[in-house]
């Protein structure tokens, strides 16, 4: 509070241990050059995922915009994403990670909620993306429950999570008839 009566500013940061700079901060929007090189990068990923970041610098500089490699990087650490290419000793084991068993493979799926999968990905839109997870069914493959969000908190996915069980149970065959 910056008009508290006992403490200034300054020591109401240093009680908090933050800096007096973070007291101040206003977020500020991401500006449109910044959101559309966002898009641009996205888009030309789901082209080609195996450009790095030299790669996409030399296609945004193609397209007209003035950016440096640093600068492509970090967006496209922003967006999670990076170049899909064999990696050194990619399939070797950490000794000390547990190996836990794949429980489905002997497991025929022959009737409704005997098994269910979940799936998170992201939306992109206009001003950004939205993060969408789903509860399904396997065996009929219907879609019990989903949630969109704007962060990547687990929050969201609970609450899926949560209303697809107590959703009551239904037949094989209202789940493969029924819309």
């Amino acid at each position: 509070m910056p008009d508290h009566r006992d403490l200034s500013v300054v020591r109401q940061c240093q009680l908090l241990g933050i800096a007096r700079s973070s007291f101040y901060y206003q977020p500020q929007e991401p500006s449109d050059e910044k959101l559309t090189l966002l898009r641009l990068l996205d888009q030309q990923y789901l082209e080609t995922p195996f450009y790095g970041s030299r790669r996409m610098t030399v296609v945004l500089r193609q397209q007209g915009y003035e950016v440096n490699r640093k600068r492509v990087q970090r967006l496209m650490r922003q967006l999670g994403i990076e170049a899909l290419y064999p990696k050194p000793r990619l399939s070797l084991a950490h000794p000390e990670h547990q190996v836990y068993p794949y429980l489905l493979r002997e497991l025929a799926v022959t009737r409704a909620n005997q098994v269910w999968c979940t799936d998170i990905t992201y939306l992109p839109v206009l001003k950004g993306h939205f993060y969408l997870v789903a509860m399904m069914d396997w065996y009929s493959r219907k879609v019990l429950s989903w949630r969109v969000s704007n962060t990547l908190e687990v929050s969201f996915c609970v609450e899926a999570l949560q209303e697809a069980v107590a959703k009551p149970a239904r037949s094989a065959y209202c789940l493969l008839w029924n819309p």
